[in-house]
């Protein structure tokens, strides 16, 4: 009697338990960005396309968000149609009384939308890219060439790091402050993720951007986020810059199972602009993306476990861009007399280890908890061979 009640009982487990065959072994969020309208109805119809094979959606239209009814309507409809979602705010305050638009402080909205959504609302997006600014001297760098005399040395940038994680972690801080540090602040970047994550987000999203090896990128933003005891994920952005803009399907697909086989919590897909129907997103991307879901919930097994065993180790400080050989420090400086060999080294390790590889940085504040965490460690400054 007692092995029929204990099957009966494990029976109606296998059949109400919500989580069983629905859920990948571990949380995993995969999902798109709608970017490239602020129209209601464009977002009802690309949450009505996806919402069967993602559980989240980033509203990153700002836009939209200028408009607290047309957010608020947006934030609803997702909320119903069962999906998490993340919001990109610019801004602590909305206003334009010429179009009618209603007034809110943005602080307000947050705290509310947690309220209201709980966990679905995972939270919000703020200063897109601040990495990127940086290193391409763009219209929201944190550190400008003049506001300083810095030493251009591989141990003579800790006053750049220093100001460039000051400045960028008053931004984020303020909106910490103001929710009572209960909500998670994301961003996405393609460079400089150690700092991002030094100034206090709770996860970057590491663009997979052109040709840009995914594996360096990986090694890059999986380090720092591991080194700080945060998540962290991709953004698939364009890989060409006009149409099609984003890559293929079959190479979307890829991206998201190396994505989640290299342990990342979020896997978000870039839509914009409006050239199709969804943005930049056609048919062959929905599949890839169906293809993905129906995988990770169904055959999780199939997916490697690219677990970083192997750390290479950089000077503290060293802002380098790591897109070319050539790139700059900072944006402010070309490569030194150590890029040379900083670059042949991740290289030679990302060719010898692949996904096993994380890109740290010599800062023992940091660092020293987690270097246990590796069974090989390479340092900048000795021989890799």
């Amino acid at each position: 009697m007692v092995v029929l009640i204990i099957l009966i009982g494990l029976s109606l487990f296998l059949v109400i338990n919500p989580f069983s065959n629905k859920t990948s072994t571990r949380p995993f969020y995969v999902g798109v960005e709608f970017a490239y309208s602020n129209q209601f109805s464009q977002l009802k119809a690309l949450v009505d396309q996806v919402k069967n094979y993602t559980n989240l959606f980033v509203i990153g239209s700002v836009y939209l968000t200028f408009n607290r009814t047309a957010l608020d309507e947006s934030c609803d409809y997702i909320f119903n149609s069962g999906l998490n979602f993340i919001v990109l705010f610019t801004s602590y305050t909305m206003y334009n009384a010429s179009d009618g638009w209603v007034g809110y402080t943005i602080f307000d909205w947050i705290i509310n939308a947690k309220q209201k959504y709980g966990d679905q609302f995972l939270g919000f997006y703020r200063f897109d890219e601040p990495g990127g600014n940086q290193l391409d001297m763009g219209p929201s760098m944190l550190i400008n060439s003049t506001s300083f005399s810095y030493p251009d040395t591989p141990n003579g940038y800790a006053l750049v790091a220093e100001n460039y994680a000051g400045n960028l972690s008053y931004i984020i801080g303020y909106y910490f402050n103001q929710t009572k540090h209960e909500i998670k602040i994301f961003t996405a970047d393609y460079g400089l993720y150690w700092f991002d994550y030094t100034s206090g987000y709770s996860t970057i999203l590491a663009e997979f951007v052109g040709n840009q090896s995914r594996q360096q990128i990986i090694a890059l933003d999986r380090g720092a986020a591991q080194s700080f005891g945060k998540d962290w994920g991709v953004l698939v952005n364009w890989k060409y810059d006009q149409t099609p803009y984003l890559e293929s399907g079959d190479e979307l697909y890829n991206d998201l199972s190396l994505a989640y086989s290299s342990g990342a919590k979020y896997a978000v897909v870039f839509s914009f602009p409006n050239v199709t129907s969804y943005g930049t997103l056609t048919q062959s991307h929905f599949d890839a993306l169906e293809k993905f879901w129906n995988n990770i919930h169904n055959s999780p097994g199939i997916f490697p476990s690219n677990k970083a065993e192997v750390a290479y180790v950089l000077p503290k400080d060293y802002g380098f861009g790591f897109r070319n050989p050539n790139d700059t420090i900072w944006g402010l400086f070309p490569s030194d007399a150590a890029t040379p060999k900083i670059w042949d080294d991740t290289t030679t390790l990302l060719n010898r280890y692949g996904t096993s590889l994380n890109i740290i940085y010599d800062d023992p504040a940091v660092t020293r908890a987690t270097l246990d965490d590796y069974s090989k460690i390479f340092y900048w400054n000795q021989t890799v061979s």
